[in-house]
């Protein structure tokens, strides 16, 4: 798909709002393709988000880096997420706090031991007992990756309370992390997706 030059939003002085239009515009154009696909816990589905095709774009990060940033808790001490699609988010976050004054380091959890070496699962600075993690995710379906790096993360002493997600698919995570006494959030749900790909299917069709 070409470039998008239509809505050239300042992406580094943009205010919120218009960051999370930007942000829905991206995941409605790259990330969001109807088909039938097989989900990786297991069910079909009859569309398919790979966040990866914002998150590993320029104006995307910085945007994603920056509206994170802003609903952070105060006292975050890091920011993490489970390998592969957590990468380039954590990342971002962390870059942009660096230009805010409010350095907060990012952390990788891994699925499996890295097999050598410390065996570790967590990569990136080890902090402090006690410290204050919050969990990022690309897309939540049912939970269970991003709770696979909640467990990790308390298994060597962190804490984490809270979850923050770019999509939530509205297919039982909010109430599985509800459940685990998590809390939640999303900067979008599925539903605004589809309904911004229609809207705009409409007006293309006029």
């Amino acid at each position: 798909m070409e470039k998008d030059t239509s809505n050239n939003i300042p992406v580094a002085r943009a205010d919120f709002t218009s960051l999370r239009q930007l942000l829905l515009n991206l995941f409605s154009r790259l990330a969001y393709t109807e088909g039938d696909f097989m989900l990786s816990s297991g069910a079909r589905s009859s569309y398919y988000i790979n966040g990866k095709q914002v998150t590993l774009t320029a104006e995307g990060a910085l945007a994603i880096g920056r509206l994170l940033l802003s609903l952070l808790p105060k006292d975050t001490d890091a920011v993490a997420g489970l390998t592969l699609g957590a990468d380039p988010i954590v990342s971002a976050v962390s870059l942009v706090s660096a230009y805010e004054n409010r350095p907060i380091p990012a952390l990788i959890i891994r699925k499996e031991a890295k097999g050598h070496g410390t065996n570790a699962y967590i990569e990136g600075p080890t902090l402090k007992s006690g410290a204050k993690v919050v969990v990022l995710e690309d897309v939540v379906t049912t939970g269970r990756s991003a709770m696979l790096a909640v467990e990790r993360l308390r298994a060597v002493g962190y804490q984490v309370e809270r979850i923050i997600a770019l999509v939530d698919r509205e297919q039982g995570g909010a109430e599985f992390y509800l459940s685990k006494r998590l809390k939640f959030q999303s900067i979008f749900s599925i539903s605004d997706i589809q309904n911004y790909v229609s809207k705009n299917k409409k007006i293309e069709n006029k």
